[in-house]
């Protein structure tokens, strides 16, 4: 009698290279046998290139160990992605399972002194320039990943590392849980002055599970609208405590228990460790090391040199809300909770228009086809949808090419939704690479991630003008990835670009949002189909700087925070101190003493910007700079010329890593930076130039 075989298993997703990721296939059960079949190759390929009789050439080791490695990294990059955007009990137990094996695997080869030794040994005269500066850029890794170590510091190492993974992704997880886990079932009186697409939105949610009222969260589409528009200061008040006191000890009630105070205080501990067993005072002086800045006193010394400049910006805009509340909105003594509020109400005072009425003229569809056109226009390329396996019904998949030819993909996935990270990013899915395997080029694809609001009504999402900002901010990262023209993978596109210089693309396309040529293109009333009215935009323009000042000092005080927790903060002592002491240096309005807002700064403790979150601001005076020279290279008609265009083009997107982001910027610019241009932008005027990056 013959017996049946048994049905094939499908193939894993995970471990399938040969095109776009399957990410509609992926299961938490995937994720175990995929990397540990990656990571035993990975293995093998370690172990083979640090042989004595491996060669010490860049292809060699190249076509043997990196073609490993990257396709763990992609693997392991899919899983983490799904991690962020499609959060489940099942997927966050198999991420957390593997995450430490993972850890351990890249902690070990930046520290393997065999492998290190290969690369001290390639001679440089034998490579081209993007591969010297791959090179230059592994070995001082080598030395960060404690290469240079030995025996019991060379272990402890790396058993901090592992632990840091796991520290990071708990710190995400319990800001994600501390967020999703709150609600607040409002009745209609009390969202009086709420927008009607929220209000609509909210009521859905409180049906969806049952329930009377409306049901508001902690999601910035939900979150921020309520802050700047109710009417009802005890709700305001109500979901302000509750949102700055998000994974602390100050939440209410059985939420204490997403506290991340103890994970913070381990995560800087270790981080100082670290420091110190690489010879280093401070982790900040670790984490300087491969930026543009020089040191943390230079960084601060930035951080407060335009904290002067803003300061009596930023002190004029709060008399001037503290006036408008007390002569206006019956508030003489606003609290944190009324700020939002009486900021939105002075701006439709002194400039005649409200953000609502800006919102219903950028639908998300009108918006993308904008964003698209002035990026055709620019960079002499063509984007259109393409077909691609994905997590969520609402993400969608795009190529660009030029000539013909693809360039490159990406996703974008725009909504706000439970079981997603808050806030907007771009990732890289795969980085351009000549591969040294195949010899055929490998494309870039990149993950543009949102959390804007959801349509209602039958009608699409409606985007708020800083949504609008943020889709341009996330697209430029998506654009120094995707049009990079660099073969060598460790410094294509933002692969090898110091991470205070990785912001000028994205902060570079923010200028275009205030550009009427691109806005009105891109405008359409979501009711009457009507474009944006120049007279609306030209309200919009004169409250562009509208609190610059206090823009400003908020950024700058999260920066010098962040720097001071990394350089002078003893790990051992609570950091509400030092925030409070920041905030007395930099800060004109008071925060509230329950305010926890350190224990959901995930850029700092769980999103690789530990000492430097300053990126930001340092990043904008190259981006200011930048768009400057687009000012000032014009047409007749007033646009950028097409030789400013193919400058910027070729001297910062397209060279990616491949050089120091200061001789790019010095290609691009003829000059070195000023932070004038930034000033002027912002409404703040006064000569900077003494600054020098």
């Amino acid at each position: 009698m013959s017996v049946a075989p048994a049905p094939a298993l499908p193939a894993n997703p995970l471990l399938d290279f040969s095109g776009l990721p399957r990410f509609d296939e992926i299961r938490p059960e995937h994720i175990a046998a995929a990397i540990g079949t990656l990571l035993a190759e990975a293995e093998a390929a370690l172990n083979t290139v640090t042989q004595p009789a491996f060669p010490p050439e860049w292809l060699a080791l190249s076509r043997t160990l990196d073609v490993a490695t990257e396709r763990l990294s992609r693997a392991w990059g899919a899983a983490s992605h799904l991690n962020a955007v499609a959060d489940t009990p099942e997927l966050r137990a198999a991420y957390n399972a593997a995450l430490p094996q993972v850890a351990e695997f890249w902690s070990r080869l930046s520290a393997d002194e065999r492998l290190y030794a290969k690369y001290k040994a390639i001679d440089p005269t034998a490579l081209n320039a993007e591969q010297r500066q791959a090179r230059r850029n592994a070995l001082r890794d080598f030395v960060l990943g404690a290469a240079e170590l030995q025996g019991q510091a060379k272990a402890r190492y790396t058993a901090i590392n592992e632990r840091l993974a796991e520290l990071t992704q708990k710190f995400s997880e319990n800001a994600l849980d501390a967020t999703d886990a709150w609600g607040h079932y409002a009745t209609a009186s009390e969202l009086d002055g709420v927008p009607h697409d929220i209000q609509q939105a909210a009521r859905a949610a409180a049906q969806t599970e049952g329930k009377d009222g409306y049901k508001l969260t902690l999601k910035i589409p939900c979150y921020l609208p309520v802050m700047q528009f109710a009417r009802d200061r005890a709700l305001r008040e109500c979901l302000y405590r509750a949102y700055v006191t998000r994974a602390s000890d100050q939440a209410a009630g059985d939420l204490k228990r997403y506290d991340n105070t103890p994970v913070m205080r381990e995560i800087l501990q270790l981080r100082q460790e670290q420091a110190h067993l690489l010879g280093y005072a401070n982790f900040a002086e670790v984490s300087l090391t491969p930026k543009m800045a020089d040191s943390p006193a230079q960084v601060m010394d930035f951080l407060r040199t335009l904290a002067s400049k803003a300061r009596p910006y930023a002190e004029r805009d709060a008399q001037d809300m503290r006036d408008f509340a007390r002569e206006h909105l019956n508030l003489p003594e606003p609290q944190s909770w009324d700020w939002p509020y009486v900021g939105e109400r002075l701006k439709e005072a002194r400039y005649a228009f409200s953000e609502q009425e800006v919102k219903n003229y950028f639908p998300a569809p009108r918006v993308l086809d904008g964003l698209f056109t002035l990026a055709r226009t620019l960079f002499e390329i063509d984007l259109r949808e393409d077909a691609a396996p994905v997590w969520h019904s609402s993400v969608r998949f795009f190529r660009i090419e030029r000539d013909g030819r693809l360039i490159g993909q990406f996703y974008l996935d725009p909504g706000a939704r439970v079981g997603k990270r808050g806030g907007a990013w771009m990732d890289d899915a795969r980085a351009r690479w000549l591969r040294p395997d195949t010899g055929a080029l490998q494309t870039p694809i990149a993950q543009l991630v949102c959390n804007f609001a959801e349509g209602v009504d039958g009608k699409p999402p409606l985007l708020t003008h800083d949504d609008v900002i943020t889709l341009f901010h996330e697209f430029g990262h998506g654009l120094h990835h995707l049009l990079t023209q660099v073969d060598e993978r460790d410094v294509s596109g933002i692969e090898g670009v110091e991470w205070d210089a990785v912001e000028l693309p994205s902060q570079f396309m923010e200028n275009f949002c205030w550009e009427w040529e691109t806005l009105r293109h891109m405008t359409a009333h979501v009711d009457t189909g009507e474009p944006l009215p120049r007279a609306l935009f030209d309200k919009m323009l004169a409250a562009k700087n509208h609190q610059a000042g206090l823009q400003t000092l908020r950024q700058v005080e999260l920066a010098l925070f962040d720097m001071r927790l990394h350089t002078d903060h003893d790990p051992a002592q609570d950091i509400q101190p030092l925030l409070d002491a920041v905030r007395r240096e930099v800060a004109v309005l008071p925060a509230p003493a329950f305010n926890r807002m350190a224990q959901t700064f995930s850029h700092v403790f769980a999103g690789g910007y530990a000492a430097g979150y300053y990126s930001y601001k340092w990043a904008e005076v190259l981006s200011a700079d930048a768009y400057a020279a687009f000012e000032e290279n014009t047409t007749p008609s007033g646009a950028p010329s097409l030789d400013i265009r193919r400058a910027y083009r070729r001297e910062i997107l397209q060279v990616g890593g491949s050089r120091p982001a200061l001789e790019s910027f010095k290609a691009f610019r003829g000059r070195s930076p000023s932070l004038d241009a930034l000033l002027r932008h912002q409404g703040m005027s006064g000569h900077a130039s003494a600054w020098k990056p």
